[in-house]
C-alpha cells in the first residue's frame, strides 16, 4: 500500500471507476502528465476506454477487477458518485484511495448527505426524509411542504432530473410517493431562487484547498443546461460560496475535486443544495479557460504532488451543454450529426464531444466552451452558436 503521505508521481498506474466523459478527460490529464492509466467500465463502449492504457469491462464490485486494481496501481479514484462505496472500502485496505469510501457513502445518499451538511452547520434548504415505509408523521410534514410546491427526489441514483417529481399539491406528492414506491425519498421544498451557482473545490490529503471562480447554473428539466463564470454575483457573496464550498470539502475530510451546488435565496442567502464527489458539468469550462482544468486537478489532488493554478484564462466563459436532443429534427427518423461547423467557425468557441456511441434524448453527448469579454456576452454567443447547430 502506498503510504498516504508520499507523493504519487509518473509512471505510476492511476485507477479510475467509471469510463464517462469525467474519466475520460481525467484520464487524458494523466496521460499527458506521464501516468499509466486503468479504467473499469462494464461499458465496453464506454468513452474513456479511447484514453486508458487499459479498460476493464466488469462490475465496478467484480472480485477479481478489485483484486488486479489493487495490485497494480498506485491509487484508485473514481470519476462519478454511485461507484458502490462498498468496493472503495475493500480497496482501500491495500491502495490508497482517493476520495474515501465514506465521503462517497455522504454523497451518494441525499437522506445522509442533507443529515451530514445539517450536523456540522451548513444552511440548507426546508425538506423532509420519506423512507419506503414513510411514517404518518413524516408524511404530514412532507404534505406541508407539497401545499407551496415541492421536489419529490429518490434518496439514491437520481441525476440529471432522473428519479425526481416537481409537486404542485398533496395530491400530487401521494401520486409521486406511490411512484416511488419501496425507494427511500427526499421531499423539498421549492425555493425562491435569485440564483443557482456551484464551486468546485479540490483538497489534498494534506489539507491543501484550491477552488475555481465561482459558476453561475442554469437547468432545464433538472439537467444543467448553461454554466457562465464568473458568476454574476457580489465579490462579497463569491468570497462567502467559495469559503463555504472549502469548509464542506474539510468537514468531509475530502480527497480530489468535489462540486457544491448551492442556491442564492432572500438577502444574499447561500443554501447548499448538494454535493458531487468528482469534476462536474458546470466545471467543464475549466478545460478551455482555466490555468488548470478540473480533470488535471483531480489527477493532481488524488496523486498529492500539488496543486495547479486554477485562474481564468479569459475575462468570462460559458458552457452549453449538448444533448442527444440535437440529433433529432422534426422531419427525420433517424438520427442526423448536428452541423458542427456552424460552431467551430467561431474562434472563440470550442467545442467537446464525449465520443458516445448513441445519442438519446435528454443524453449529455458534449458541450461548447466560449470565451469573451463578459459573462453576459459569452452566455449569449453560446446560445446562439448552439441554436445554429
Amino acid at each position: 500500500m502506498t503510504p498516504s503521505s508520499v507523493p504519487i508521481v509518473p509512471p505510476a498506474t492511476i485507477g479510475m471507476l467509471g469510463g464517462g466523459q469525467l474519466g475520460k478527460y481525467s484520464l487524458m490529464a494523466a496521460n499527458a502528465m506521464g501516468y499509466r492509466t486503468i479504467v473499469v467500465d462494464p461499458d465496453a463502449h464506454a468513452p474513456a476506454r479511447i484514453v486508458a492504457d487499459e479498460h476493464l469491462v466488469a462490475a465496478y464490485d467484480d472480485t477479481p477487477t478489485l483484486e488486479r486494481l489493487a495490485a497494480d496501481c498506485s491509487v484508485v479514484t473514481t470519476e462519478f458518485e454511485n461507484a458502490p462505496a462498498e468496493a472503495l472500502g475493500r480497496l482501500a485496505t491495500t491502495v490508497r484511495v482517493a476520495p474515501s469510501a465514506n465521503a462517497v457513502a455522504v454523497a451518494q445518499n441525499r437522506i445522509v448527505e442533507k443529515s451530514f451538511l445539517a450536523d456540522h452547520g451548513v444552511a440548507i434548504g426546508p425538506h423532509v426524509a420519506a423512507p419506503g415505509a414513510i411514517d404518518p408523521e413524516a408524511l404530514e410534514r412532507a404534505r406541508e411542504l407539497a401545499d407551496s410546491g415541492a421536489i419529490v427526489k429518490t434518496a439514491q441514483f437520481g441525476y440529471d432530473g432522473k428519479g425526481q417529481r416537481r409537486v404542485t399539491d398533496r395530491a400530487e406528492l401521494d401520486i409521486a410517493l406511490a411512484e416511488f414506491a419501496g425507494n427511500d425519498c427526499i421531499v423539498e421544498a421549492l425555493l425562491d431562487l435569485r440564483a443557482e451557482v456551484s464551486v468546485v473545490v479540490a483538497r489534498t490529503e494534506r489539507g491543501s484547498v484550491s477552488s475555481w471562480s465561482v459558476t453561475e447554473n442554469a437547468h432545464v428539466d433538472g439537467i444543467l443546461d448553461v454554466s457562465v463564470a464568473p458568476a454574476r454575483i457580489t465579490r462579497e457573496l463569491a468570497t462567502r460560496a467559495t469559503e463555504l464550498a472549502a469548509r464542506v470539502a474539510d468537514e468531509l475530510g475530502y480527497v480530489g475535486v468535489l462540486a457544491v451546488e448551492m442556491f442564492i435565496v432572500g438577502d444574499d442567502e447561500l443554501l447548499v443544495n448538494e454535493v458531487a464527489p468528482r469534476p462536474h458539468n458546470s466545471g467543464h469550462w475549466t478545460l478551455d479557460a482555466s490555468v488548470t482544468s478540473q480533470f488535471e486537478q483531480q489527477i493532481r489532488a488524488v496523486c498529492d504532488v500539488g496543486l495547479g493554478d486554477t485562474a481564468m484564462t479569459a475575462p468570462a466563459v460559458a458552457m452549453v451543454n449538448l444533448l442527444g436532443d440535437l440529433w433529432f429534427t422534426a422531419d427525420a427518423a433517424e438520427p442526423v450529426e448536428p452541423n458542427w461547423a456552424a460552431a467551430l467557425a467561431d474562434p472563440a468557441a470550442t467545442l467537446h464531444l464525449y465520443g458516445k456511441t448513441e445519442p438519446r434524448r435528454g443524453r449529455k453527448m458534449g458541450h461548447l466552451t466560449v470565451t469573451a469579454e463578459t459573462p453576459d456576452a459569452a452566455e449569449s454567443l453560446a446560445r446562439t452558436l448552439r441554436a445554429r447547430l
